[in-house]
């Protein structure tokens, strides 16, 4: 039986690319070889289907076939999260049944764009609720991107409110200040039970967030393996090893966080180290120029100088398919 997503959910939850050949046809072999990745690196679980996953590019079909190889090569190994936002809730509904049929853990969903005040958009939460009843929800939190704003006290509220809510992606930025509200919510009295609190946003800021009292990371990085060693020293109570760890990856970290050209960098890294055939994007998407991947090699050599000085290695990853 597939493993259920609860309020307990720690460590690292990637967040999945989505591969395409040269051509931008679906690489369903390469999503193989992507998820032996993944489980070889230590992750938690996985997200499929998020924003750096493409979702929007690929039509129903391809959604369906995409989740049901990567959940069949897991295997119940870890849970799979799948990113299910959608603008209408029938839309929502429906693939959510598809996918937990198929084995998902769980379901993301971030608020529908044009939601303004908080009573919006927990009677937006109310109707997903109603529509996908007790199937375990990752609440989004990415107003960068959305456009839709929540402060602490309405998150807070709306885990108070649906139990099927368990985990928060938290990711607007700058929002320490807000991540620390929301896990004093935790033992003050204002809400009745500990959720789990997952950071995005490339990583960014993971180091500052864990000291916040994160959990985990539910983010996406070409180097999956660094997350899960940095977030298992916080986990352990050795935050310094892990800063210092983090800090070597760092320029690359920052370099896949650029907007508009951040998953280009992240699916060309995965390409180098043998994890996808094709570092595609669908259009509207970004190729990467003669001079970006020689900056790229430079990023890419100064980390294995770095790991190096102190007696690391980035691991071979050319998987069999």
């Amino acid at each position: 039986m597939a493993q259920q997503l609860d309020e307990t959910a720690k460590g690292v939850y990637i967040i999945a690319a989505t591969p395409f050949s040269d051509t931008g046809e679906l690489d369903l072999e390469s999503a193989d070889r992507m998820t032996d990745f993944y489980l070889d690196s230590g992750v938690t679980g996985m997200t499929i289907l998020g924003v750096m996953g493409e979702a929007p590019k690929l039509n129903p079909q391809e959604s369906s076939d995409f989740v049901a190889r990567v959940i069949k090569r897991v295997a119940g190994r870890v849970p799979v999260i799948v990113g299910a936002s959608a603008a209408g809730n029938r839309n929502l509904g429906n693939f959510t049944k598809k996918v937990m049929d198929l084995g998902a853990a769980g379901v993301m969903v971030a608020p529908i764009a044009g939601l303004k005040t908080e009573e919006q958009i927990e009677a937006y939460y109310d109707s997903v609720v109603r529509e996908i009843g007790a199937t375990p929800i990752v609440l989004q939190d990415y107003p960068q991107l959305t456009n839709v704003f929540m402060s602490a006290g309405l998150i807070n509220r709306l885990f108070a409110r649906h139990s099927s809510i368990k985990v928060l992606k938290h990711e607007e930025a700058p929002g320490l200040r807000k991540l620390s509200k929301v896990r004093k919510a935790d033992t003050d009295g204002s809400r009745n039970r500990r959720v789990s609190i997952l950071v995005g946003n490339s990583a960014v800021h993971l180091p500052q967030e864990m000291r916040r009292g994160a959990d985990g990371a539910n983010t996406g990085f070409a180097y999956p393996e660094m997350l899960v060693e940095v977030v298992d020293l916080f986990l352990k109570g050795q935050p310094e090893e892990a800063e210092d760890l983090y800090d070597i990856y760092l320029p690359i970290v920052r370099h896949e966080q650029q907007a508009g050209l951040g998953l280009a960098v992240r699916k060309e890294v995965l390409r180098r180290r043998g994890v996808i055939k094709s570092a595609y994007l669908r259009a509207p998407g970004y190729a990467l120029d003669a001079d970006e991947h020689k900056e790229l090699d430079s990023l890419m050599q100064r980390l294995e100088r770095k790991l190096a000085a102190v007696g690391r290695s980035t691991r071979p990853t050319k998987l069999a398919g």
